[in-house]
């Protein structure tokens, strides 16, 4: 592949004062011209979409921060990652990029008007290109890898629900079995699998965390009924056992490493907790002598998930230990009875109950508390390679806060 001329990185990282000024108006543009194509549109979650959207505004960041390291792009690796690992788990083809970069440009165009000249748009189109063919080529080989792995498949497989069990007021169980009965891959204890979901007016694709321990045989999702969630509410509302969805295979660069060298911290809230499961539900499994602190905070009891399956296996195992934190206790709900805790986790609560100064931490929850936690964690001196964290939604540098 050849590298960016020497031109183009510089009309580019000039552009950056433009980007922070006009990125939103760019990527909402953008976005509105991807969506004259239905069948691209079909590839986005649209609650993320509009003016108000979170994804706009995540797009220009992404696009402000390649401007402004595109001569260093190294550092981008991690996002990159990320980005392919998710347009692998959706099924994003190379035939779907021509339709972004002419979206782009043409944003681009249409926002800065004649600030947008020729040679700004030439080298745009030249640096879309690059960063284009390096998405491509990793999702080409972890495509392959996916195809190639015992229990692999590549696009869409048919799953039987064999299963639906509700774990709480907002959250319901999916047990996940192949159509074909064969085998499956065993997932990275954090992943997540995708979903071609024939919602009734437009079926959608929606991502959700795996929240079983790798088997070789099924999968578990543990989805929460979103108010306005179009997918999580046809979910629980519409499916039942024996109907079959459409599933890609697991995705994602957040999970439980192979051999954990130190202790785990899985720190989660909400429905967050998922990805969690599946790790402990691992390290119970593959690794009892791992000391291990499972910790989540949610609502109250109406809201609370799987806790009797994790406490469980903490019973079962003198290294994982379980503290649950309620905000808003209801009726019923008592500390050191339903849970452990009133109030909220904090950073002073993990300094004394956990081993802050060893641990690997693993994050996953609403993006507030991403960001409490994320930078908190990092600003009380935990090294940012011991940090780890899954969210749900757009992309958002959550380190920045």
């Amino acid at each position: 592949m050849q590298p960016l001329s020497q031109q183009t990185i510089a009309i580019v990282k000039a552009s950056v004062p433009a980007l922070a000024q006009y990125g939103t108006a760019i990527t909402r543009a953008m976005y509105r011209r991807l969506f004259q194509d239905d069948h691209i549109a079909a590839l986005f979650n649209h609650s993320h979409q509009g003016e108000d959207g979170t994804q706009t505004k995540a797009l220009a960041d992404a696009i402000l921060a390649y401007a402004a390291n595109i001569d260093n792009l190294g550092v981008l690796a991690p996002a990159v990652e990320r980005i392919a690992q998710k347009h692998v788990g959706l099924q994003i083809q190379a035939e779907h990029y021509p339709y972004v970069a002419r979206a782009l440009l043409g944003a681009i165009a249409e926002v800065l008007g004649e600030a947008a000249t020729e040679e700004v748009l030439r080298a745009w189109g030249e640096a879309f290109w690059f960063l284009a063919n390096v998405l491509l080529a990793r999702e080409t080989s972890l495509y392959g890898e996916l195809a190639a792995a015992d229990g692999g498949w590549s696009g869409w497989r048919e799953f039987v629900v064999a299963d639906k069990v509700r774990e709480s007021g907002v959250i319901t169980s999916f047990l996940l079995r192949p159509h074909d009965g064969g085998a499956v891959i065993r997932h990275k204890p954090g992943q997540y699998l995708s979903f071609l979901l024939p919602v009734p007016g437009q079926p959608v694709r929606r991502n959700y965390s795996i929240s079983s321990a790798p088997n070789g045989r099924t999968y578990r999702i543990s989805v929460k009924r979103e108010k306005h969630g179009a997918a999580s509410r046809w979910l629980h509302d519409t499916v039942r056992v024996g109907d079959i969805l459409a599933v890609s295979p697991p995705a994602g660069d957040f999970f439980l490493a192979e051999r954990p060298q130190r202790p785990v911290v899985l720190l989660s809230g909400g429905v967050g907790l998922t990805p969690m499961v599946s790790m402990v539900e691992t390290i119970a499994e593959k690794h009892p002598a791992l000391e291990t602190h499972f910790i989540h905070g949610t609502s109250s009891g109406s809201t609370h998930a799987l806790d009797q399956h994790v406490r469980s296996l903490a019973r079962s195992n003198g290294n994982i230990r379980v503290a649950t934190f309620y905000s808003d206790p209801e009726e019923g709900d008592r500390a050191g009875v339903s849970h452990d805790h009133d109030g909220f986790i904090s950073i002073d609560w993990l300094k004394r109950n956990t081993p802050f100064d060893q641990a690997d931490f693993y994050l996953c929850g609403p993006k507030a508390f991403l960001r409490v936690f994320a930078g908190g964690l990092a600003q009380a001196g935990v090294p940012t390679d011991r940090i780890h964290y899954e969210f749900f939604g757009p992309s958002e540098e959550i380190m920045a806060a």
